[in-house]
């Protein structure tokens, strides 16, 4: 079954190399860069292929020279080499199938990062303005561009609701685990008793969407525009540079007041939309496919408790994957890798099941 997966593979490959010598395909720019771009997807994996195919072979070989050979001498050679070629085979099979997943197509996507305090009042507010402080911090520390969206503050300095463009090569595939509810227990600075409190802020990372993703109609949108409110410079209050767009078919409902120019406010709104939408789209599709396990596989549902920050023991907890790590001031200072390394980690292994 896996050999006869190879070989269509590195056929597709040989293929796809026949085609871009032909010089009717070479001269076609567009034809030819669809092949190329093809056969650069697969390099890596037929590269693979083809040790893997040679460890195969030589086993083989050394094997029947075992069973055929008579002198002492060649039977020990073939028999060193058949051992390092047996404790290779598992390490180059194992390479072989994480590079058979298919590669999630969001992965490169820039994300919009919607963070919203959960049950625990202005605790809960602060702990969500953590918690897009360590999203920025971790942008910042990878040279993504953070961009604000929308924001709803508290009067204590928490954060009822910020939603954000984080653009950067990878950023979802480096966060898209963290969707879900985020719990925080510790000792909030209005507690006089020392008491320790539980609060929760939810999470949610779309994948960016862009226009040939999704096409939106324009007869289902409804597009509102009213002044903007909070900071802003004089023009606040004064010009309707706020934009509401709702999407009628669903009830969806955006909005943006971050820019004084009423364009780049629609602009933003239109772009948190098409990604809500098209998240929406994918959800439905993995509904349609329920009975298929891989569809199950790290769907990052947000209605599920993934963390839990406890600043008492400076620990941080995944729930999914049972990691404990005891660095949590260095985590809300943007720390996140160990954190995304292991998740993306046990989702690979996860999705290597199927194999």
């Amino acid at each position: 079954m896996l050999l006869d997966k190879l070989q269509e593979i590195e056929d597709k490959y040989e293929e796809l190399t026949r085609k871009l010598s032909d010089p009717e395909v070479f001269s076609d720019y567009s034809i030819s860069q669809k092949f190329s771009k093809e056969q650069s997807d697969i390099e890596d994996v037929v590269q693979k292929i083809r040790e893997y195919k040679k460890i195969l072979a030589g086993i083989s070989e050394a094997e029947e020279m075992l069973n055929t050979e008579k002198d002492a001498d060649l039977k020990e050679l073939a028999e060193a080499e058949l051992d390092e070629l047996k404790s290779k085979k598992p390490d180059v099979e194992s390479e072989l199938k994480i590079l058979l997943v298919p590669k999630d197509p969001r992965d490169d996507k820039n994300i919009i990062l919607e963070i919203r305090a959960g049950t625990g009042g202005d605790e809960a507010g602060l702990f969500a303005g953590d918690l897009f402080r360590m999203y920025s911090k971790y942008a910042e520390g990878r040279r993504w561009k953070v961009d604000v969206m929308d924001m709803s503050t508290t009067g204590v300095g928490g954060v009822k609701e910020v939603v954000a463009s984080i653009q950067g090569k990878g950023a979802f595939s480096r966060l898209k685990y963290e969707s879900g509810t985020h719990r925080v227990q510790r000792v909030p600075a209005t507690e006089t008793q020392g008491r320790i409190h539980t609060s929760a802020a939810t999470v949610a990372v779309l994948p960016e969407a862009e226009e040939v993703d999704l096409k939106i109609e324009e007869k289902d949108l409804r597009v509102d525009t009213y002044c903007s409110s909070g900071p802003g410079g004089q023009g606040v209050n004064t010009t309707y540079s706020a934009v509401r767009i709702v999407h009628v078919p669903t009830g969806l409902i955006v909005q943006c007041q971050d820019s004084r120019s009423q364009i780049k406010n629609k602009e933003k709104a239109m772009k948190v939309l098409r990604s809500r939408l098209y998240e929406l789209e994918l959800e439905n599709q993995e509904k349609e496919r329920a009975d298929e396990r891989k569809s199950q596989v790290g769907s990052g549902d947000r209605s599920e408790r993934i963390r839990t920050y406890n600043f008492p023991q400076n620990r941080v907890t995944d729930h999914r994957i049972g990691l404990t790590l005891h660095k949590l001031t260095l985590i809300l200072e943007g720390d996140l890798d160990e954190l995304s390394d292991s998740l993306n980690t046990h989702y690979q292994a996860e999705k290597l099941k199927d194999f």
